[in-house]
């Protein structure tokens, strides 16, 4: 007992440390302490890190986990640095398609092989396969956990403000507090599942999910054979569908995995499992080729894009896949064990290309520019559905492509081009994105009046993504009723042209959202906003009602610069 207690505050204090570390590290990025990519560096690490070791501590000894995780997460960090100069920042590095899950799959893949290679052989695939699920079920079961320990806090803290008692809500709503009770909460239950690892296996997780493949195997089945009634043309060339089939066929990989097992011992048994297996696997290129067909059409249309050339990357695996399962069964004995090696192989492919994605040997910002910017200027893009503010939005690569028309447009004969650049608007096509910015011109106020026309040119060239935010935080109201948002727009920065625009805006969470925007040349530009707030400050309902009430009272900032040549210094409170 004393063992288990001395594990488990180990475990709890490497959870609280983790949470401690990457709330630091976010307030070091929000405060700018940092320049740009070291700070995005050191929370990569960081967050890689602590992921790593707390998932393989159990599999390993706690060192030996350490040593492994800060390998990862070195590695991992190095190609977020160098996906990270495709952008002159990396405020809208991650609002680009395909930036999250490359890094993702570079911090998670690389796990089971180093619990297979302390094992002694990192390519056996029953240590291979027994680690991946071990460490699924291990984290699964603690996040489980952290999330009924969040729901009895604030339930604790509900019934307790009854009588007075906040101290709850004393700890809870404090910037510190989330994070360090989350990963209180995540150590200490990850050491309770190393204690249990006997009775918490992926055993029975694997059991119950191999009830659902004769399931999946109908759907399949009857998708193909209502193929042919429907037709290919009916609908199926659209990235929604892509993404649909693509994610059945990754579904029905995964069933079959599960079935074959780490070994013919462990696999299903009876024939009508193993036929369904078999016919699964056989069945898996369908949907595989249909996405890669639906993608293919979309991508003739209206060429590359991030999110397409991403989507393309997951056809292709998928369609890897399904040749390989459906080739395994067609080779007859021994189709199992060929599954099983292919899966190694095709682990070890996919963090090869995720590596490649953060490089320029794939650069998808750049692919998509180019390829946007060579149909236009061949006449193979019709103009209305021309989104000239989402490409100048794809790092680096996406401006220069930007820059490119805006000085085709200014040639005789290419009226037509330079209207589309001029208006603000986005391709007809992108009707619920149309939708959202015709909701936000009725929710978010502009002070003072008049200047309506900056929040439609910066709303208009935010991502679909970033306006569903936006919607979500205006809708959040204040006491009175009025939507808790606002936009001020006036000379902030006098040295340079135009004016700009800072949106106040109420968080989900509580607290206040800034950001500030400008335009030049056409493109947005993302401001840094620095909070000169003193700690005795109105509430964020007030400040943003008083926006609303009283207008914007613009004045210089208590700073004094230092000129030195081309630097300047300052000093801030």
């Amino acid at each position: 007992m004393e063992r288990h207690m001395r594990q488990r505050l180990v475990m709890t204090a490497m959870g609280g440390l983790a949470g401690l570390c990457l709330h630091l590290l976010l307030k070091v990025a929000e405060q700018q302490i940092l320049p740009d990519r070291a700070a995005l560096g050191a929370t990569g690490f960081a967050a890689v890190f602590f992921g790593g070791w707390l998932s393989l501590t159990g599999p390993l000894p706690a060192r030996r986990a350490a040593a492994g995780a800060a390998l990862v997460a070195a590695a991992v960090t190095v190609f977020l640095l160098v996906a990270s100069l495709r952008f002159d920042g990396i405020e809208s590095m991650f609002s680009v398609a395909g930036s999250v899950l490359p890094v993702l799959i570079l911090a998670l893949v690389p796990l089971p092989f180093l619990v297979a290679a302390d094992q002694g052989n990192w390519r056996d695939y029953p240590a291979l396969f027994t680690a991946a699920w071990t460490l699924t079920v291990r984290m699964a079961a603690a996040w489980l956990f952290t999330a009924l320990v969040w729901g009895l806090l604030l339930l604790s803290n509900a019934l307790l403000e009854l009588v007075g008692v906040d101290v709850i809500g004393r700890i809870t709503d404090t910037d510190t507090g989330p994070w360090l009770v989350t990963g209180l909460a995540l150590g200490l239950a990850l050491a309770v599942v190393m204690e249990y690892s006997d009775l918490i296996s992926p055993a029975l997780v694997l059991k119950l999910l191999r009830i659902l493949l004769p399931l999946v195997l109908c759907v399949v089945a009857l998708f193909i054979l209502g193929l042919p009634l429907r037709g290919l043309e009916a609908g199926f060339g659209t990235v929604s569908v892509a993404q649909t089939l693509i994610a059945m066929a990754a579904a029905a990989a995964l069933l079959v995995t599960i079935a074959i097992d780490q070994s013919d011992a462990e696999a299903v048994e009876g024939a009508f499992m193993r036929r369904a297996t078999q016919a699964l696997a056989l069945l898996l290129p369908v949907p595989a080729a249909v996405a890669a067909w639906a993608l293919w059409q979309r991508v003739a249309a209206y060429g590359w894009t991030p999110d397409r050339l991403a989507g393309a990357v997951a056809a292709a695996f998928a369609l890897a896949y399904g040749v390989l399962y459906a080739g395994s069964v067609l080779s007859g004995r021994a189709w199992m064990a060929r599954i099983r090696a292919g899966n190694i192989g095709m682990a070890l492919v996919l963090l090869v290309t995720a590596a490649l994605w953060q490089t320029p040997l794939f650069d998808p910002t750049r692919i998509a520019a180019h390829d946007q910017l060579a149909r236009v200027l061949d006449g193979r893009t019709e103009l209305p559905d021309l989104d000239p503010y989402a490409i100048g939005r794809w790092g680096r690569a996406g401006s220069e492509a930007l820059e490119a028309l805006q000085q085709r447009a200014s040639e005789p004969g290419q009226e037509a081009l330079a209207d589309r650049l001029a208006r603000p608007g986005v391709p007809g096509r992108m009707r619920a994105s149309e939708d959202l910015a015709v909701e936000l011109a009725t929710l978010m106020e502009v002070r003072p009046p008049g200047k309506e026309a900056m929040r439609e040119a910066v709303v208009a060239r935010l991502a679909p993504a970033e306006r569903r935010v936006w919607r979500d935080g205006c809708r959040i109201a204040l006491p009175d009723g009025r939507p808790g948002c606002v936009m001020i727009v006036g000379d902030f920065l006098t040295d340079r042209p135009g004016e700009e625009a800072l949106v106040l805006m109420l968080r989900p969470r509580g607290g206040l959202s800034q950001q500030g925007f400008g335009l030049s040349e056409g493109r947005l530009d993302t401001l840094t906003v620095q909070d000169l707030t003193p700690a005795t400050a109105e509430a964020p309902e007030a400040i943003i009602a008083g926006q609303l009430d009283a207008g914007p009272d613009l004045g210089p900032a208590p700073v004094n610069r230092l000129r030195a040549g081309g630097s300047a210094f300052v000093l801030m409170p």
